[in-house]
C-alpha cells in the first residue's frame, strides 16, 4: 500500500510539472551580443477565476533578480542592473539586462504566484556572444611604427590568440601568439621588429620599424571555449615616401634637359610647374623602372629653353599618397645667384665687424698706456 501511495503521489508531481510547464512559455535558448541591453519574456496562460498576485525573476545563481505586482510600478524590486520593461499584455512578464555581460550567461526562471492555484514557472536560457571587431585596414610609412588591433568582449571564454599573416603570394604564416596564463610569443622570422600585448580580449600586434615585406592581411585568431574560432583581418599597406632630385643639363646650344627623379612606393606622380611662362620645347616624358626592393624609380624629363631659367620660377611637384601635401623642388640658377650674394654680402659684413673690433681694441690698448 505504502509502494502504490508513493507511486500515486510521484504521478500526481509529474502531472502537476507537466501543467506545470504547459501553462508557462518562455523561449528555451536565446543569444544576446555582450554590452548591449537584452530582454528576457515570459507569457502566463491564465484559467478561468485565476488572479495573477505577484511576479518573481531568478538569475542564473537561483537569486531573485526582480519581483513585482502586476499594475503597481512602485512595487518593482530588485537587482540594479535589470529593470522591468513594457509588455504586450498583462499576462507577459519582460525584464530588460542593461548591458549583457558573461556573467549573465546562464538559465533564468519566470515564476508567477496565481490566486487559488499558487505558483507557476517557466525557465529560459541565454547564451552571451561577442564578434571581433578590428580599427580597419592600415597603411604604414616604411620605417615607422604601426599597430593593428583586434578586440573581444568575452575574454573569459577565450584561451588563445594567434595573429596569422598572408603575404601577397598568399602565403600564410604564424606570426605571434598570447596563451592564457602565458606570455606573448612571437615567431624567429618576426622577433625584434614585432610585438604582441599580454590581452585575451584587446589584442594589438606592433612592428617597428615597418619595411616593405611586412605588407599583407593580418588575421587575428580567437580560440574560444563554447564558441569555437572568431577571426577578423586587417590589411597592411605599406608606404616608401618620395625624396625628389632635379637636375639639368645642356643638349645643345640653348636648350636645356632637366630631369625630375623620385623613388618611391606606390610609385609617385611628377608634374611641372612653370612659372608665368611656356617656353619649354614639348611635353614631359615620364617613364617609370620597377626596383628590387618593391619601390618604383618615376624620371620626368623637361626640355626648356635656356633663357627661361633665368627669369621665372621653374619646379618639379611631386604627389604621392604618402603626403599631406606635394613636394616642390625648384632648378632655378637664379637660386644660386642668390645664394652668392647672400654669402657676399655676410662675409663683408663680417669683415667689417672683424675690423671695428680691432680699431676699439687698439684705442683701449692706447688708452691704458695714456
Amino acid at each position: 500500500m505504502m509502494i502504490q501511495a508513493s507511486c500515486l503521489q510521484l504521478c500526481t508531481l509529474l502531472l502537476m510539472a507537466g501543467r506545470l510547464q504547459a501553462r508557462v512559455t518562455a523561449p528555451q535558448h536565446l543569444v544576446a551580443p555582450v554590452e548591449k541591453p537584452f530582454t528576457l519574456t515570459c507569457s502566463l496562460s491564465k484559467e478561468r477565476g485565476e488572479s495573477l498576485r505577484e511576479v518573481r525573476w531568478l538569475d542564473v545563481q537561483n537569486q531573485t533578480l526582480l519581483t513585482y505586482k502586476p499594475g503597481n510600478r512602485e512595487s518593482v524590486s530588485g537587482q540594479q542592473h535589470v529593470e522591468l520593461a513594457p509588455s504586450s499584455t498583462k499576462d507577459t512578464s519582460a525584464i530588460t539586462i542593461r548591458r549583457v555581460g558573461f556573467r549573465d550567461e546562464g538559465c533564468y526562471t519566470c515564476i508567477f504566484d496565481l490566486h487559488p492555484t499558487g505558483l507557476k514557472q517557466g525557465s529560459t536560457c541565454l547564451t552571451v556572444t561577442s564578434q571581433v571587431t578590428v580599427d580597419g585596414n592600415k597603411t604604414a610609412v616604411s620605417g615607422k611604427r604601426v599597430s593593428l588591433l583586434c578586440s573581444y568582449g568575452l575574454p573569459e571564454k577565450v584561451r588563445q590568440i594567434t595573429w596569422r599573416r598572408i603575404s601577397a603570394q598568399g602565403e600564410s604564416t604564424d606570426v605571434a601568439s598570447f596563451a592564457k596564463r602565458s606570455d606573448p610569443m612571437i615567431e624567429p622570422p618576426y622577433q625584434g621588429r614585432f610585438w604582441l600585448t599580454p590581452s585575451l580580449s584587446d589584442s594589438q600586434l606592433t612592428i617597428q620599424p615597418v619595411a616593405i615585406q611586412d605588407e599583407g592581411c593580418y588575421t587575428c585568431m580567437y580560440e574560444t571555449h563554447s564558441d569555437g574560432l572568431k577571426t577578423s583581418t586587417i590589411c597592411l599597406s605599406t608606404y616608401v615616401l618620395p625624396k625628389p632630385q632635379v637636375s639639368y643639363k645642356t643638349t645643345s646650344p640653348g636648350v636645356i634637359e632637366a630631369n625630375c627623379t623620385s623613388v618611391s612606393r606606390p610609385p609617385a606622380e611628377i608634374v611641372w610647374n612653370v612659372e608665368r611662362d611656356n617656353r619649354t620645347m614639348g611635353p614631359p616624358v615620364t617613364k617609370q623602372l620597377s626596383q628590387d626592393d618593391g619601390t618604383t624609380l618615376v624620371i620626368s624629363t623637361l626640355t626648356v629653353q635656356s633663357g627661361l631659367l633665368k627669369d621665372v620660377s621653374v619646379k618639379c611637384l611631386v604627389h604621392h599618397k604618402g603626403l599631406e601635401s606635394p613636394i616642390a623642388v625648384s632648378m632655378n640658377t637664379k637660386i644660386g645667384t642668390a645664394l652668392t650674394i647672400l654669402i657676399s654680402v655676410t662675409t663683408v659684413a663680417a669683415l667689417l665687424v672683424l675690423s671695428l673690433c680691432f680699431c676699439l681694441w687698439k684705442c683701449f690698448l692706447r688708452k691704458e698706456a695714456d
